[in-house]
């Protein structure tokens, strides 16, 4: 299943500050901490407020997470749990795993 219809045209923001990857869906912010290195681009963790829980909104943040790393070059590192999953079940992605990850993980 790809992402929800109504949150395709929601623009992710680059919190450099924070340093997340923000998706703001009803007044409600879901985000997933990042960090840059060179080309990678580790995905740390994801969050969703209870209100957006079991509405896409993680999976709906992870695309838009993904579309970006593609965009930009960077080759991701799924640190989180959350992401990881999300690939598993979205293979269209692969290519934009850094071949290296798993020693990052664990």
């Amino acid at each position: 299943m790809r992402m929800l219809a109504e949150y395709k045209n929601l623009q992710l923001k680059v919190n450099e500050d924070l340093k997340q990857l923000e998706l703001n869906i009803d007044g409600y912010a879901a985000f997933i901490k990042y960090k840059i290195s060179g080309d990678r681009l580790f995905l740390i963790h994801t969050e969703a407020p209870i209100e957006l829980q079991g509405k896409g909104a993680g999976s709906a943040i992870v695309e838009k997470a993904m579309e970006y790393a593609g965009d930009k070059g960077y080759k991701i590192v799924p640190l989180c749990p959350f992401v990881r999953a999300y690939l598993k079940r979205h293979p269209e992605w692969n290519d934009l795993i850094d071949e290296n990850a798993a020693r990052f993980i664990n």
